[in-house]
């Protein structure tokens, strides 16, 4: 028997059983009572079963009829959100998306990628949380958070925007009062800001860059340092920095435009910061038929961070990758 040749006779029989009568199926489908009948007849006969108990008042289901019931159920339901899915492939987004990222990240990296979606969908309303914690994407109803994590929590879809690369730096002023490390050992003599939200601790761990054999450029090494300041915001080490109290370890986006200015300076530019390595991914619950408000705006962050890995910045470890799932053929 051909599956697919009875597919338009299992959705009426599931539009009776769901309306408890043949006319109110005739009803709904724009049938006559007869023709719906019919219907269900050319059923049973095509798969061998008596599907209902027909009597002049009532219809009930057969212990056949009440499992076919549950398969065409599901059919039924899984064309509805097929067809959910093709409009809004058309739709135009509208409505509100409410977002959480964290403090840092957020204001100086999402808030100009909302700016130029709101932009490009003026019927489109953001609402952005920022919040340097943990956010439960559903028990605090949001529909997108940005993480900055290597690892990601199961059952959810998690679009990678870009990689972020750490560097060592301070200010000409630092150096030049205490002096600029040549060698990771040389760390151990400065007074090193600790940046509690990236996970490193007082373990920096650095990777030769650029040696003439392969064993130099994949040498690693431990360094144990300290300093008089830990902060878990980036911005806050930037302006410590910045006021020449050290040296830190630090995201490179945080620090560019010193760097380009010159009022940073790199540390160690011939080593390469190894672990933690963080990724920036958007991250939101699976779903059979997504918004088009959702889609467009995860569209338009990926069009927005157009990952690139820094000069003389390796990519990140395979053993830190994450699988990116597919969901609707992104």
């Amino acid at each position: 028997m051909d599956p697919l040749a009875n597919l338009n006779e299992m959705a009426i029989f599931a539009r009776v059983v769901e309306a408890k009568s043949f006319s109110g199926a005739a009803r709904q489908l724009g049938l006559g009572k007869s023709a719906v009948s019919k219907q269900i007849s050319r059923l049973e006969q095509a798969l061998g079963v008596r599907l209902l108990h027909r009597s002049t008042r009532t219809l009930s289901l057969t212990d056949e009829g009440r499992a076919v019931y549950e398969h065409c159920a599901s059919m039924v339901a899984a064309a509805e959100a097929a067809e959910v899915a093709a409009s809004n492939l058309n739709a135009a987004p509208r409505g509100t998306l409410r977002i959480s990222a964290p403090v840092s990240f957020g204001t100086r990296h999402v808030a100009p990628a909302i700016r130029s979606f709101l932009a490009r969908y003026p019927e489109m309303r953001v609402e952005l949380v920022l919040l340097d914690r943990f956010v439960d994407l559903a028990e605090e109803g949001f529909d997108l958070v940005i993480r900055l994590a290597d690892r990601l929590p199961d059952g959810l879809i998690a679009r990678r925007l870009l990689d972020i690369d750490f560097v060592i730096c301070a200010s000409p002023a630092y150096l030049a009062q205490r002096g600029t490390p040549r060698q990771p050992a040389d760390l151990a003599g400065h007074n090193c800001l600790l940046y509690g939200h990236g996970g490193f601790g007082k373990q920096w761990r650095l990777r030769a860059l650029g040696g003439k054999t392969a064993a130099e450029s994949s040498r690693e090494v431990q360094v144990a340092v300290d300093g008089n300041f830990q902060v878990n915001s980036s911005d806050a080490l930037h302006d410590a920095l910045l006021a020449d109290m050290g040296l830190g370890l630090i995201p490179r986006l945080s620090v560019e435009d010193d760097l380009a200015r010159g009022t940073l300076r790199v540390v160690l530019p011939g080593w390469q910061v190894i672990a933690p390595f963080a990724a920036a991914s958007a991250v939101f619950a699976p779903s059979r038929a997504p918004s088009p408000k959702l889609r467009a705006f995860v569209d338009h962050l990926l069009e927005h961070f157009k990952p690139a890995a820094p000069d003389g910045i390796a990519p990140p470890p395979a053993a830190l990758a994450y699988t990116r799932p597919k969901w609707m053929g992104w």
